[in-house]
């Protein structure tokens, strides 16, 4: 038998091998940060809409409570849309310039909409959940028109 021929039989099979250890080490990060990513992408997307919308409709509101009405139903709405959790979507709203009532003639809405977002596969042991969570916000703002209120 030749002597290449003996040499070769020694690593029969060990590429099926590598090839699976390492696809699993590197695959199974990679599947993670795309779940994670993915879930991250969506709730931004949400949180970025609820702050423009929120803000839009109350610039084009007639009055305070109609604005206050349609305000939390495209918060809830969005919410819904985009399944992220209530109880962690905060909202706060001022206007510029400051000192005046809010919303009013002239002024311009400021809508801020933040809410946390807890990695995949985490589990709520010790406050892990919240410990590894990922804070997102967005900022929104719309111009209240000068008859606002007066219709």
């Amino acid at each position: 038998m030749p002597r290449w021929r003996v040499w070769a039989n020694d690593e029969d099979g060990s590429a099926a091998v590598e090839f699976i250890t390492a696809g699993v080490i590197l695959l199974v990060p990679f599947v993670y940060l795309i779940i994670t990513l993915g879930g991250m992408q969506q709730s931004l997307l949400g949180v970025e809409a609820a702050a423009r919308h929120t803000a839009r409709v109350i610039g084009q509101a007639e009055d305070a409570p109609s604005a206050a009405t349609r305000g939390d139903a495209v918060i809830a709405s969005v919410i819904d849309e985009y399944q992220l959790e209530a109880e962690r979507v905060q909202i706060a709203m001022h206007c510029v310039p400051s000192g005046i009532e809010c919303p009013s003639t002239g002024a311009t809405v400021v809508v801020t909409v933040s809410t946390r977002v807890s990695l995949p596969f985490v589990p709520a042991v010790f406050g892990l959940d919240e410990a590894t969570s990922i804070p997102l916000e967005a900022v929104a703002a719309q111009k209240v028109s000068r008859l606002w209120g007066t219709q």
